[in-house]
């Protein structure tokens, strides 16, 4: 067996639509790990969002969070752990920006960090719409250097709220998500999904060639196009499927991951 690292982004591309693993993709997950092959979630989500599904598939590889800004074992002390912080400062400076640009609600999190200066309704459950009294961001809240910061603002003022981030916090990268949600996310300058893949694969010694990564949104571009076979989710966006090895013939909602990845090793 030749071994292939498989990274996986999650919403979009492993979940279906309502945001849950099939049977179907989580048999053949399991199916490909007993063969020997590595298989590892990479996404955009925090760490408390994706470890009930790194359990679900009884993973064991390290997981990449927050884009890249993160990754760990779940559980374990590890040692080639990492997390790439920004300054906190970006945080009181939003806060003094709030009214200029309606900003609507910010979160600054890390692996052990989650707080926000409000609760925000949302329809994707990434956010809580009640906050305890320890999430809440204040300026005497926010103790230590987060890796993200999340900021929900309206679409119209994104570009010019990303531009004055910049300006004052050059050291920062600033992200759009994809979807229907208005958000900027500010991480360490030059970090992406790849920064995490890349360690990834130099941690179990297995070459770029041997990388299959799938994705479907802009945050998974960098990370596609690393990959030995990058392979866009039949629901991508364009600029995804023009830079992709390949296109799944099925949608996330058709158990588009699963369906090629037993095409692609012969499991049926």
């Amino acid at each position: 067996m030749h071994q292939k690292l498989i990274a996986l982004d999650l919403d979009g591309t492993t979940l279906n639509s309502d945001a849950q693993i099939t049977l179907k993709t989580q048999q053949t997950l399991t199916e490909l790990q007993n063969a020997g092959h590595i298989v590892s979630i990479v996404t955009g989500r925090p760490n408390r969002l994706s470890e009930p599904f790194y359990q679900q598939l009884g993973l064991t590889s390290p997981m990449v969070n927050f884009n890249g800004a993160l990754m760990h074992i779940p559980g374990q002390a590890w040692a080639g752990e990492y997390q790439y912080t920004i300054n906190k400062d970006i945080v009181f400076s939003l806060f003094q920006l709030k009214e200029r640009f309606k900003i609507q609600m910010i979160a600054a999190e890390g692996k052990t960090m989650f707080l926000a200066d409000q609760a925000y309704a949302n329809t994707f459950s990434f956010f809580p719409t009640t906050l305890k009294s320890d999430e809440i961001l204040t300026r005497e809240s926010l103790r230590q250097d987060p890796a993200a910061v999340t900021v929900f603002v309206e679409r119209a003022d994104q570009d010019a709220l990303r531009a004055e981030i910049l300006r004052q916090f050059p050291d920062g990268s600033v992200n759009t998500w994809g979807g229907p949600a208005s958000v900027l996310e500010i991480v360490h300058h030059g970090i992406h999904k790849a920064t995490g893949l890349a360690k990834l694969a130099a941690h179990y010694d297995i070459d770029q060639s041997d990388i299959i990564a799938f994705g479907d949104e802009s945050n998974d571009l960098d990370m596609l196009a690393y990959a030995g076979t990058g392979v866009a989710m039949q629901n991508a966006i364009a600029p995804i499927k023009a830079i992709a090895d390949d296109i799944t013939p099925l949608t996330n909602a058709q158990d588009g991951v699963a369906n090629y990845l037993r095409q692609y090793f012969k499991m049926d």
